[in-house]
């Protein structure tokens, strides 16, 4: 019994010893990972947040051609822009502007009217004629032209803006008009009124068809247009040889007379002009497009105004 007892307490005795050292133990296990845990948390919360670093873009640079290694390819380069030509101009006389009017009797007092010229606004005019009265027993026609003829003579030109007035009268016709589709009318300086009847059957020689009746000269006024191309004679030069046969009242070329050799673009260069500018000046000028061509001793226009 007392053997078993000892054992009993050594047993009992050797208990009670060891659990206070598990205890122990689990405390100071459960201590450690306290301590690692918060050492773990606190370390999360005191840690400054890396910055990131900045992203470098490289810039782009000229770079060898692939076709070509030796041709350095760049954006930065500038395209030529090549400047438009401007178009040639003109103004136009303001519309209703009488640039000329005047009176008009036959020599014999048979034939009685009234003229203006009026601008239409787009660089044309009206001839507008009144206070027609007539005893002569043929239709009787007006028209304009540059060289004058003679009463009695046979008109052979109708010249511009030929309009037929009428026959005989007892009262005053009313006005009339006819187009003038020029743009500078001041070098028709003669209004012609003739005979227009179509048949001779028992018409006096003096009416018969065509007969000129009246001539009277047109003073015109009209006012200087304006224009964008400048003609300025830079001087006689090789291919641009010919001469300036007329200047403007401000001293501007206004004719040129070719000479042997002479080309377009020369002659465009000695005047200060593009080429299309010379065409504008000259529509007439033999050839298509810009390859046009000139005739020694014939006269080119310089002048805007005469167009």
């Amino acid at each position: 019994m007392f053997l078993r007892r000892t054992r009993g307490r050594a047993v009992a005795a050797t208990n009670s010893t060891s659990m206070p050292s598990l205890a122990a133990a689990a405390g100071v296990a459960v201590a450690v990972i306290t301590v690692l845990a918060g050492c773990s948390l606190l370390s999360a919360r005191s840690l400054p947040t890396p910055t990131p670093t900045p992203r470098v873009i490289p810039t782009a640079s000229p770079s060898p051609s692939a076709v070509n290694p030796g041709v350095v390819i760049s954006s930065a380069t500038p395209t030529p822009v090549s400047t438009p030509i401007p178009i040639p101009t003109l103004t136009s006389i303001p519309r209703g502007t009488v640039v000329a009017e005047g009176d008009v009797a036959s020599p014999k007092g048979s034939i009685h009217f009234h003229y203006r010229m009026i601008a239409d606004g787009d660089n044309t005019y009206s001839a507008e004629y009144s206070r027609f009265t007539s005893t002569v027993p043929v239709p009787v026609s007006v028209t304009l032209i540059d060289i004058p003829p003679r009463v009695g003579d046979g008109l052979t030109y109708h010249g511009v803006g030929d309009h037929l007035l009428g026959g005989p009268t007892t009262t005053t016709a009313p006005t009339s008009s006819a187009a003038v589709d020029v743009g500078q009318p001041s070098y028709l300086t003669t209004l012609v009124t003739y005979s227009s009847v179509t048949s001779t059957n028992g018409v006096p020689v003096e009416l018969r068809p065509g007969k000129v009746l009246a001539v009277n000269t047109v003073h015109w006024s009209v006012p200087v247009r304006q224009s964008n191309v400048h003609p300025i004679d830079g001087g006689a030069r090789t291919y641009a040889n010919g001469t300036v046969t007329a200047t403007t009242a401000s001293g501007a070329p206004k004719r040129y007379r070719v000479a042997q050799g002479d080309t377009t673009a020369i002659v465009a260069q000695r005047f200060g002009i593009h080429v299309e500018d010379l065409i504008w000046l000259n529509p007439g000028l033999p050839g298509a497009g810009d390859n046009r061509y000139l005739y020694e001793s014939t006269t080119l226009n310089l002048n805007p105004d005469s167009l």
